[in-house]
């Protein structure tokens, strides 16, 4: 380690310890991991080693508004009990000097192969699009996936196509039939977003095997892409930026969604369709997504809960030296809605129901109040139009023939509507946390997550869906020792 590193570190340490002093925020959440400081975003090196989990996370401890990205580190073997671990990686070379940005993790029997992008910008005139950055990729491993070795530049950015910008970022690193792949996000000179598809055999030279593209103009830039197979089919995942809003879709200001192809994209060229291209989550707060296969089969995805450049802010939480945390970790799966169109359904996995403290509150009226911050709400049984409201400010609706979630000015902090069409509800999951909803629409063919603010302790429920089937489970918070 070098002096920059243990400057860093040292930094790091009084802004958690501060953190550990005023740690009773009225807005810190119970079952979503966040920071103990600072900011988080993405979620990075997401993955297995062993019966341990490693969620690795962008983080900025030192400014709750952003700064100088590291890699924050949480591990569990349940997805109850946490364990902070601390920053392992930060922004101490002359490759990474202005950020350790987003990236990936994978494992094998020597260990865990973590590779991230690292930010620099160079000083002089530049727009830091088309001058003035580098991006390479980095590569550094580990053995226990607590101690790492030296970081190595294996994508320099000299080494880039030339038709791209300065933007190229994000690796999303796998292995397959004994080769090894990698898929960038760019924006290309002429703004249009692409991903980049490199191969390797030894994981560390790396050549470009082909791009994926779009059938039209997707975005000005793909940012974290993923892709993967799920249920036979090939999942193409990224979050493009610069697409105009519509009144069912595309309404955040950056969006995240995937494409289902028939085709598979290591072998054949792939273009993305505009029209079949659904965002995962239809909520006012998520981005970034990062998906990995844990030892089970399981195909689990992380997004971040927020949004960069959003209209609508967090001011009560940034009071609170603290801002953004992770959705909870979702299963996911490829079925048919009842419409006919293939689609991912998004579950919370099985262990969150471990944080329930009991059987279930049946709600037979239509308004309850519960002392308790952190709930798990089953819904069955709905009518065909119905409205359900929580914190006297977070109103859930359906008409029959589209879903909208709609916050007012005070909960909301400028998150005013989002809508979706769908065919039919048949039920809703909604996990209830301090500052956080999560909606789970038809066991997850449709999601919405936000964020929002009340003003009073404990969790108020108004519906108007006589007959329904409502099943209240009061929750635990996770536990994270280290922070």
């Amino acid at each position: 380690m070098n002096q920059e590193y243990l400057r860093i570190q040292e930094q790091i340490h009084r802004a958690e310890v501060e953190a550990m002093v005023e740690s009773d925020g009225f807005y810190r959440l119970g079952f979503h991991l966040m920071p103990s400081t600072g900011w988080l975003n993405d979620p990075n090196g997401l993955c297995q080693l062993g019966d341990t989990y490693h969620l690795f996370f962008q983080y900025a401890p030192l400014d709750a508004r952003g700064g100088m990205k590291t890699w924050g580190h949480y591990t569990t073997t349940d997805f109850c009990r946490f364990t902070y671990m601390g920053v392992p990686l930060v922004p101490d070379m002359p490759f990474d000097k202005n950020g350790v940005y987003s990236g990936s993790a994978y494992t094998d029997k020597e260990g865990m192969h973590i590779y991230y992008t690292g930010n620099v910008k160079l000083s002089g005139e530049h727009d830091y699009v088309t001058s003035g950055r580098r991006a390479d990729t980095i590569m550094v491993e580990s053995k226990d996936g607590i101690h790492f070795g030296e970081k190595q530049v294996v994508i320099s950015s000299d080494d880039y196509p030339q038709n791209y910008s300065c933007h190229i970022r994000d690796p999303k690193v796998w292995r397959e039939n004994d080769t090894g792949y990698m898929v960038l996000g760019g924006r290309t000179r002429s703004d249009e977003g692409r991903i980049l598809l490199y191969t390797s055999s030894d994981m560390k030279k790396w050549e470009l095997l082909k791009e994926i593209t779009a059938n039209g103009w997707l975005g000005y830039m793909w940012e974290c892409p993923d892709l993967f197979s799920l249920d036979g089919h090939h999942i193409i995942s990224f979050s493009p930026q610069g697409l105009k809003a519509e009144e069912f879709r595309y309404q955040n200001v950056y969006q995240s969604g995937y494409f289902i192809s028939d085709a598979d994209p290591l072998t054949r060229d792939i273009a993305v369709d505009e029209a079949l291209f659904m965002e995962w989550d239809m909520g006012f707060d998520f981005y970034a997504p990062q998906t990995f296969k844990d030892s089970s089969g399981r195909r689990i995805l992380i997004g971040w809960a927020g949004m960069p450049d959003a209209e609508y802010k967090n001011g009560e939480v940034e009071k609170e030296n603290w801002q953004h945390c992770f959705t909870v970790p979702r299963k996911i799966t490829l079925k048919q809605t009842e419409d006919g169109m293939k689609r991912v359904y998004q579950e919370p996995i099985e262990e969150i129901k471990k944080l329930r403290t009991g059987v279930g509150y049946k709600m037979e009226k239509e308004y309850a109040a519960f002392k308790e911050e952190y709930l798990d709400i089953e819904i069955k049984r709905l009518p065909r139009v119905f409205e359900i409201t929580i914190a006297d400010g977070v109103t859930f609706s359906y008409n029959g023939e589209w879903a909208a979630l709609s916050l007012t000015e005070d909960t909301g902090l400028g998150r005013k509507i989002r809508r979706a069409r769908i065919f039919s509800i048949n039920s809703i999951r909604i996990l209830v946390d301090s500052s956080i909803l999560e909606y789970y629409i038809n066991d997850g063919e449709i999601v919405f997550t936000t964020r929002y603010y009340k003003k009073e302790k404990g969790t108020v429920i108004q519906t108007d869906v006589s007959g329904a089937d409502i099943t209240v489970y009061p929750m635990e918070r996770i536990i994270v020792k280290g922070d």
